[in-house]
Parts: structure tokens; C-alpha cells; sequence
């Protein structure tokens, strides 16, 4: 199916298909390949800065791997259980094509299941967290561009000058109009509308770019993933207040906006409280993981001492040696 995608303030229109391709009859989406290039490039910037956060890149694969079938997993369920209908098939639960997956299942069941692929194969959990927020950025970044292929995930009218109208924006209001003006909610069909998922592709950018440039500078271990809960919480709780197409909790209680609302405060408070205990700390630089030695190796001479905030040395295997287990705190 091809949209005709209209930005009417700009004077832009595009033709939008969700098919990419198709391989002997079998659809490929946009939906899909978006996705999944999201998830290529957040590994390869984990592959690259792993190691200077005392991460081992092939312990991590393990921790990855599980990680991200589990939070697809976890999307799909969290989607499933809180969808306004329900679902005829088993096949239509597990078709991820036409979309429906829910960006915060992704997020608790990556971090839970990656956690306890960390605790089995022996990598840092904070440090791992650290990577694997960014990461979620890159993927979010990305992904959300499959809501443009699908042309989904988009808000109430607007007279912005980037609003955004198609033939499936104008169907989707039409059917469920009703539906949000008993929910206090008056949308036109026939008007433009918040185009929501550019709105938190462009919000997550900035979220990367932001915590990719502090990564070196942070106080402790587990500081940027709380800043990614902050940040992204924050956007999210405002984004989804002008969607269309909520998961309701019950009533008017649209349930991603509720966990971003608790999740930026409770990220909020736990930041001050580890500021304050990590006031005048070094930053906790970058951490060099010996390699192992091979037969037909030298042994090699010893290094430079090199500048404390920059440059600390870690077991492979027994975390990065940062403040958190100096001081006996763990993993907060």
C-alpha cells in the first residue's frame, strides 16, 4: 500500500509505501528493516566504546543477544496485553509487520533479561546498562521512522506548519473519533496532524548526542542510564499526551505516560542523592581491559602510568573498577 504523505505547510508531499520489497511473495516492510538498522548501529557503537568502559566485547554478544530478542519479545507482550481489541490469531500476535510493539515493554524486558545475562556471563551490570542506554537511543532514533512508513503513531490536528495528513491519517480518525471525543479529545479528520513519531525521533537524537559526548565524563557507573530514563521519560510524557492511539491503563490513563512520568521522577531523585555522595569525585574516564597474551606474543613492557580521571585498568571480568565498588557500594 502506497500513502500519498502530505506536509501541506512546507508545500511537501511524498508517496510513502510500507512495502520495501518482497521475496517470493512474502511482503518485507519498512516497519521492520527500520528496526532492525536501529538495533545494527546501536551494536556497533556498543562494540566500539565497550571496552573503554571495562565491558568484554565477547561476554557482551552473549548479553546482547538475549537482550534484544527479549525486549522484541517483551514490546510485542506489553502491546498485546494493553491493545484496545483483541487479537483473532495467534499469528496475528506475533505478526510484527503491521506494527504494534510498545517502546517501554522493549525497554523493561531489555534491561531485565540483559541484566541477568550480565550476572551469567560476568559483565559489569551498571557499565553494560551505561552502553545499552545509548543504545536504545540509536534504535529509538531510527526506529520510529517505521511509524512514518506506516504511517501510525501520529497525534491530534495542529496548524503547525509541519503538520502532517495522508489517506491512513484521515481513516484512522474517521474510526475512531468517537472513540476519543468520549475521551475528551476532538480531532478533524480532514486537518493535519502532530506528526508524534518525528517529534521523539528528533528527541532521542538530541538525547544521543548529548550522553554519547558525557559518557567519558561521568561521576559513576549507572549515571548515563539514569539519565536516559530521565531523559527519554521526558519527552515520552509529553509526546504521548498528544497521540491519538494511546495504550490505556483504564479510563483516561494512558499508560506509557504514566511510566515516564514515574520514571523521570524517580530518576530525578536518584541522581541528586548520587551527586551529592560522588561531589568532587574524578570522572570516571575511560577504563583499558587487558587483552590476553598469545604463545607467540612477547610479554609485553609496562605502560605508563597514565592520568587517574582518564585511564584506569580492569580485570576483564570483574567489573571496571570505579568508585561504586571502592567505596562498597556495588550496584546501586
Amino acid at each position: 500500500m502506497v500513502n500519498l504523505v502530505q506536509f501541506p505547510g512546507l508545500g511537501l508531499s511524498f508517496e510513502v509505501s510500507r512495502v520495501a520489497f518482497s521475496i517470493g511473495g512474502f511482503a518485507i516492510y519498512w516497519y521492520g528493516i527500520l528496526i532492525g538498522t536501529g538495533m545494527l548501529l546501536a551494536m556497533l557503537y556498543a562494540f566500539r566504546y565497550a571496552p573503554r568502559l571495562g565491558i568484554n566485547v565477547d561476554r557482551m554478544i552473549d548479553v546482547i543477544f538475549i537482550g534484544a530478542v527479549m525486549a522484541i519479545i517483551c514490546a510485542r507482550a506489553f502491546y498485546v496485553l494493553f491493545a484496545p481489541f483483541q487479537y483473532t490469531s495467534f499469528w496475528q500476535v506475533i505478526d510484527l509487520r503491521d506494527g504494534g510493539i510498545a517502546i517501554y515493554g522493549a525497554v523493561i524486558g531489555g534491561f531485565l533479561f540483559g541484566g541477568l545475562a550480565c550476572r551469567w556471563r560476568k559483565v559489569p551490570l551498571l557499565p553494560m546498562f551505561d552502553i545499552a542506554s545509548i543504545g536504545f537511543l540509536i534504535g529509538q532514533c531510527i526506529g520510529r521512522w517505521g511509524n512514518f512508513a506506516n504511517q501510525e503513531a501520529f497525534g491530534t490536528n495542529t496548524t503547525a506548519p509541519w503538520g502532517m495528513i495522508s489517506a491512513q491519517t484521515t481513516a484512522y480518525l474517521e474510526s475512531v473519533q468517537a472513540t476519543l471525543a468520549a475521551q475528551g479529545i476532538t480531532v478533524d479528520p480532514a486537518q493535519p496532524v502532530h506528526p508524534t513519531f518525528l517529534y521523539e525521533s528528533i528527541w532521542c537524537l538530541i538525547g544521543f548526542i548529548a550522553l554519547a559526548l558525557y559518557l567519558k565524563h561521568r561521576k559513576f557507573d549507572g549515571e548515563i542510564t539514569l539519565l536516559y530514563v530521565f531523559w527519554y521519560g521526558l519527552g515520552r510524557s509529553w509526546i504521548e499526551g498528544l497521540r491519538t492511539d494511546s495504550l490505556y491503563l483504564t479510563g483516561s490513563l494512558r499508560m506509557s505516560q504514566l511510566i515516564a512520568i514515574v520514571s523521570v521522577a524517580a530518576a530525578l531523585v536518584t541522581l541528586i542523592v548520587k551527586h551529592r555522595r560522588y561531589r568532587g569525585c574524578p570522572e570516571l574516564g575511560w577504563v583499558t581491559v587487558p587483552q590476553p597474551e598469545t604463545a607467540a606474543e612477547a610479554p609485553a613492557a609496562p605502560a605508563a602510568d597514565a592520568p587517574a580521571d582518564e585511564t584506569q585498568t580492569a580485570p576483564e571480568s570483574a567489573g571496571t573498577g570505579t568508585n561504586d565498588e571502592e567505596d562498597g557500594h556495588g550496584a546501586d
